[in-house]
């Protein structure tokens, strides 16, 4: 393994990944939801926004409709 490596004549390319990559939003949830999954978090270690993200990319996986019927 060399001690320095010289990166001045590599060739740059477009990152495959990129249409992967997150997008950060803003938006509102009660205090409800968010200790619900802060308490989750602390019980998996997971910080609770991945936690979010996570339940919503596995309702998205699932086909899971919110019941929209309110009494």
């Amino acid at each position: 393994m060399r001690k320095e490596y010289d990166f001045s004549k590599m060739k740059s390319r477009k990152n495959p990944y990129v249409a992967k990559l997150k997008r950060q939003v803003t938006i509102r949830m009660s205090d409800e939801i968010i200790n619900y999954f802060k308490e989750m978090s602390e019980d998996t270690g997971i910080a609770y926004q991945s936690l979010i993200n996570l339940y919503l990319r596995d309702c998205v996986a699932n086909d899971r409709r919110p019941d929209l019927s309110w009494k």
